[in-house]
């Protein structure tokens, strides 16, 4: 069905993105050339790990809320963190950045069983790609925004707003994979990249905007609202 309730609802098991599938038919090979060697004890746990690689690196269709006032999740996964922050520097500057100033950041972690892939908080342009090598301790701390490996993305619409969100790597997490690249036209919820093996994303969102989801809340990509653009308002609440 689309966001409107049009079509007929159902249930289709998800592409396997081509980023993973090298990676399952590596697994599989293994898999396999174990069985043949009668070494159960290898081939079993093989397979198994075929079956994970594959779920991880799933790529299900979304619905995208049509709403100009949204701004959607970047990312599958629970919200750890939000908080007012200053903006990173890569993402600041006079040449159509983020304003210096503290704004709401987001943070959303994403574990080893959540889709790893990436989409665009709003459409835009693709104003800045700005890949930074560092350490790889665990995403769901703070510090993690500043000191571990990670890409920050800057998202311009024709209207001006521009929303800056940044791809953080963790323990698990090795390589951050870019699908686009600066001057790219994006719509809201298209792929924008994926980190392998547990990581977290960060949402900054404009001045005057407030998060609409909660910490301890479970989110999806493409499809979960956290923002609406220039509405604040305090939202408080326990989760059951």
């Amino acid at each position: 069905m689309d966001n409107k309730g049009r079509g007929d609802a159902g249930w289709n098991w998800p592409d396997i993105h081509p980023e993973g599938r090298k990676f399952g038919l590596i697994t599989a090979g293994a898999s396999l050339a174990a069985a043949f060697m009668a070494w159960e004890t290898i081939a079993w746990p093989l397979a198994f790990l075929t079956l994970g690689v594959l779920a991880f690196f799933r790529d299900p269709e979304r619905v995208v809320p049509q709403d100009e006032r949204a701004i959607v999740s970047p990312a599958d996964g629970v919200v750890s963190l939000i908080a007012q922050v200053e903006p990173p520097a890569e993402l600041q500057g006079a040449d159509g950045g983020l304003s210096a100033g503290p704004v709401t950041r987001i943070s959303i972690f994403m574990s080893v069983f959540d889709v790893h892939i990436n989409r665009s908080p709003i459409g835009g342009a693709v104003r800045r790609l700005v890949y930074i090598p560092g350490k790889f301790m665990n995403a769901d701390l703070d510090k993690a925004s500043e000191e571990n490996e990670r890409q920050h993305l800057l998202i311009e619409r024709s209207d001006g707003v521009t929303i800056g969100f940044t791809q953080i790597a963790g323990l698990v997490a090795r390589r951050i994979v870019p699908f686009v690249k600066p001057g790219d036209l994006l719509a809201v919820g298209q792929r924008v990249g994926l980190i392998r093996f547990g990581s977290r994303v960060d949402v900054y969102l404009p001045a005057g905007t407030d998060s609409k989801v909660l910490v301890g809340q479970k989110v999806i990509a493409g499809e979960t609202v956290l923002a609406d653009i220039g509405q604040q308002r305090l939202i408080e609440g326990v989760l059951q």
